[in-house]
């Protein structure tokens, strides 16, 4: 199952559409919570667009193809906007801009979070184009009593997320291809930034 097919459900029955729909939604949540200064005042038109491609993942009858386009500039307005605002509050804490302490540990939150769940998507998504050639190895995958037809679902990728923002590195799950590797290694950069750099200032400034 692939963002572009969240209107079916997975043929195997094990992974439904609203989780992943839920997932979307927080991300989305999170970036209405940045401050506008760090959105360029627009965080509610960005929101706006994300729900309307979310709509016309579920409930229009586009092709495969174009859903698939949805799919991914949905992601990229995801990722590029948490990126710009990791920017914006790094140049806060530096003098470029002027925001609030809270309002800066906030967004570095809502920052960290939502990198986490648009990289879950991210792998979620890519690694389910190419059965034959997976991008990701799980545990399960190697070990010989789990059952043979076991497939990973959103919550695998979203935990494969967690654990590699955390510790800024893969844990359990490796990367097998030089995209998936390209996407941990990002990942990690964004959430090292932001955990380091941004979260470590945010907290001194309020202290």
């Amino acid at each position: 199952m692939q963002l572009s097919q969240i209107h079916y459900k997975d043929i195997n029955g094990k992974e439904s559409r609203w989780h992943i729909v839920l997932a979307i939604f927080v991300a989305i949540g999170l970036g209405l919570l940045l401050s506008n200064q760090l959105t360029f005042n627009s965080k509610y038109a960005i929101a706006g667009l994300e729900l309307l491609l979310i709509i016309l993942l579920i409930f229009v009858p586009f092709s495969a193809a174009a859903k698939r386009f949805f799919a991914i500039v949905l992601l990229a307005i995801i990722s590029i906007v948490n990126l710009i605002s990791l920017g914006l509050v790094i140049a806060a804490l530096f003098g470029g801009l002027k925001v609030d302490g809270h309002e800066l540990l906030i967004s570095s939150v809502a920052i960290y979070l939502t990198n986490i769940i648009v990289f879950g998507l991210w792998y979620w998504e890519l690694d389910n184009t190419r059965e034959a050639v997976p991008d990701f190895l799980f545990p399960q995958q190697s070990n010989i009593k789990v059952d043979p037809h076991w497939k990973p679902t959103f919550f695998d990728y979203l935990y494969v997320s967690v654990t590699n923002a955390t510790a800024f590195s893969p844990t359990d799950t490796l990367p097998l291809t030089h995209r998936g590797k390209l996407l941990m290694g990002a990942q990690s950069v964004v959430s090292l930034v932001t955990v380091a750099l941004v979260v470590a200032r945010a907290v001194n400034i309020l202290s």
